[in-house]
């Protein structure tokens, strides 16, 4: 700890002799171009002397993180030209580089890294995974200033001697543009001296270095990813799209509306999960069991209650029917009217420009591609649990077909698993007359909502019939005679749960296997890897959908899509970062829960100091006219200020509520825009408005009003 602080004291020291003698005036392009000429003369007096002082200032200056070294650089040039000053100064920033460095890991790196852990996880990531290549990107193409850079490196594992030979190659271009630029400058002595071609080239080179350096990382990066594999001279297709789910549907569309040669491959069926077997299917038989719940309770209209009975076959066939009439819109007839050539097969890349295509007829076939975006789409997680194989148990994809086959509703139905998809059907299949247990091993439903929310949403099933049980772990399927049990256990004590169906729903992981991505070192985990354009190790090879994530809905793998398309197609010319700023997402359970933007958990999470307003739908007209006054709106706001920085809407109709405050926060308007907008009375929207009034009377300006209180009475004599 003495040798920190001594190091510092030092370190400190330095800092304020170097302001308080206005060293600094001469690291000013002024104060450098006004003593050029007294130490030219020093420099041709004592020119190895000169050159030490100058390579020891240098180094002293980056060493410190002192401003000036870009002038320095310049500088370099004009007093010792091109080729000497280009030798001094990239050794010396090399070596003062390297002690800023070595200053940052002996003092900070175990204080910093402890308190901003998070925030060096990306740099950590990046060195982990490139090491001297993602450095070198960043010494070439600087996304953070030099000195930046070396502080920032010094708090990560890469070795000292990795670090200064990374930086010495990498800054050496931008060393020889400002360097010459300098030995351009130190020629001036007149007017017309600013117009000469040598110093515009120079300046130009100023210019269009970042452009020249990003043009270097491309193809050092591209010689190594793409080390070992012949591109081909022809392609077949401007773009071979993986996986016809949303994704991949929206992908292949605005490759075919640009008129690109794209084909669009699928084994299974169009449209991929969400028209068949999540969000389409789902949302029918929730809307069907919605219909059976206020049948029950027709009382709360001034109707007579009744007791729906139910075939449940119809019901399934109901969903199947919604599903068909759905269908046409992804149909292979459909896209192939939009100028896709789709094949129904399955895809293996076997080199970053060609696919191999296995058809439904056992047809094989190949193809080459300029692109290729992998849209796979994801699959249920199945818990590795003793005896589930045994189980009978079914997924969120595979319950439509085995349950179209079931007379009735299961009597006894097991929900394993307390998400969105776990709360939804849970509560679906009691409005239909199931006996559901819901097992969840966390403390609370939907866990990644605020507990305010979660305890809404296990109230709301459990008025549904749910028999919730949440902090129970599942730990093995049994079978006792007739009887099939699951054992859960909760604080040590182990509990059965007869059931005659289960649910598995404790989330979903990306399809990668099979596809030929591990051939080509394309990483993945429960995701593949990509950058923030989507590309994946290889350029050329794109992702997206459920196979990225960070969120896997059906909305953000449309978002994507185009990001993924454009950027394939013309990025070349222009790369899109894809925008994950404001992503909305709705659970439909009855009442809805739906979010954009931080949550209170976040907020905590990350630090960040809010206010929060509420609004409640009791007092909402048109929630009380459709006897329906459970739930909140819920505005996160930064204290004082009505900018949106998260929303929760916990009601009927919450999915269609949200839009409003998602295009508020994406075009960056406030809640006094909401209040002063016109809604409709008496609808729903108008919760939004409320919302704002309420945040409005919190901030209202007391002083201003207290002001015009006196202005009126003074108005009234």
């Amino acid at each position: 700890m003495f040798k920190k602080i001594a190091l510092l004291a030092v370190i400190a020291a330095a800092v304020v002799g170097f302001f308080y003698f206005d060293l600094n005036t001469y690291l000013t392009l002024e104060g450098m171009k006004g003593s050029l000429d007294t130490f030219k003369t020093q420099i041709s007096e004592n020119p190895v002397l000169s050159i030490a002082i100058f390579f020891a200032v240098y180094v002293a200056v980056t060493a410190l993180s002192l401003p000036g070294a870009a002038i320095l650089t310049l500088a370099a040039g004009a007093l010792f030209g091109l080729f000497q000053g280009l030798i001094i100064v990239s050794f010396a920033s090399s070596l003062g580089a390297t002690l800023a460095f070595l200053v940052a890991r002996f003092i900070l790196r175990d204080t910093v890294r402890n308190k901003f852990k998070e925030k060096l996880k990306k740099i950590d990531e990046g060195v982990e995974k490139q090491g001297p290549f993602y450095l070198f990107t960043l010494r070439l193409v600087p996304v953070f200033p030099f000195f930046l850079i070396n502080l920032l490196m010094g708090l990560t594992s890469i070795k000292t001697w990795t670090f200064y030979w990374v930086s010495q190659v990498g800054m050496l271009a931008g060393t020889v543009v400002y360097v010459n630029a300098g030995t351009q400058l130190a020629q001036i002595d007149s007017l017309s001296g600013i117009l000469s071609p040598e110093l515009l080239f120079s300046f130009v080179l100023l210019g269009i270095f970042p452009w020249i350096a990003k043009g270097i990382v491309a193809i050092v990066n591209r010689r190594r990813v793409y080390k070992g594999y012949t591109k081909p001279k022809t392609f077949d297709r401007n773009l071979v799209v993986i996986g016809a789910g949303a994704g991949g549907l929206v992908t292949s569309y605005i490759a075919a509306a640009v008129k690109a040669k794209v084909t669009l491959i699928e084994a299974g069926e169009m449209g991929g999960d969400c028209l068949n077997y999540g969000c389409v299917p789902s949302k029918a038989i929730i809307k069907t069991a919605k219909v059976a719940n206020q049948m029950r309770h027709a009382d709360d209209y001034g109707l007579n209650p009744v007791s729906p009975s139910m075939s449940f076959k119809k019901v399934m066939k109901r969903v199947h029917e919604v599903i068909a009439t759905i269908a046409p819109n992804d149909s292979v007839e459909r896209y192939t009217s939009l100028g896709v050539d789709v094949v129904k097969g399955y895809a293996t890349i076997i080199d970053p420009w060609t696919v191999e295509i296995k058809t439904n007829e056992g047809e094989m076939k190949r193809l080459t591609t300029k692109n290729i975006v992998v849209a796979t789409g994801a699959s249920p997680f199945i818990p590795e649990l003793p005896g589930i194989e045994e189980s009978g148990y079914v997924t969120s994809d595979t319950l439509w077909t085995k349950f179209a086959e079931l007379d009735d509703a299961p009597k006894r139905l097991i929900v394993l698993g307390g998400g969105p998809i776990g709360c939804e059907l849970a509560q679906a299949f009691a409005r239909l007359g199931s006996e559901v247990t819901q097992v969840e091993r966390a403390p609370r439903l939907m866990g990644r909502e605020d507990t305010d929310v979660a305890d809404y949403v296990e109230s709301v099933l459990t008025e549904s019939n749910v028999n919730v049980l949440t902090q129970h772990d599942a730990l093995r399927f049994e079978t006792r005679g007739d009887d099939k049990v699951l054992v859960v256990a909760k604080d040590g004590n182990e509990i059965d749960v007869a059931y005659d169906e289960v649910i598995i729903a404790v989330g979903r992981k990306a399809r990668l296997n099979g596809f030929g991505l591990e051939k080509l070192g394309i990483q993945f985990d429960r995701t593949i890897e990509t950058d923030e354009y989507l590309q994946t190790l290889m350029p050329n090879i794109y992702a997206a959908g459920d196979v990225v994530g960070p969120y896997q809905f059906t909305h953000v793998a449309a978002h994507q899509a185009w990001f993924a398309a454009v950027n394939a197609l013309f990025g070349t010319f222009k790369k899109f970062k894809v925008d994950y700023s404001v992503i909305p997402w709705t659970t439909f359970i009855d009442p809805e829960v739906a979010r954009v933007g931080l949550s209170e958990r976040d907020a905590v999470e990350q630090d960040i100091d809010v206010e929060v307003t509420r609004y409640e739908f009791a007092e909402l007209d048109r929630a009380v006219t459709e006897s329906a006054r459970k739930g909140f709106i819920k505005v996160l706001t930064p204290p004082g200020k009505d900018k949106i920085l998260g929303v929760t809407v916990v009601s009927e109709h919450a999915g269609d509520l949200l839009p409003e405050f998602v295009i508020a926060m994406k075009h960056g308007l406030g809640l006094n825009k909401i209040l002063g907008t016109i809604h409709t009375y008496p609808t729903w929207a108008e919760g939004a408005k409320y919302a704002a009034g309420n945040w409005k009377r919190a901030n209202q300006p007391e002083k201003l009003l207290s002001f015009v209180e006196k202005f009126h009475s003074w108005r009234r004599g």
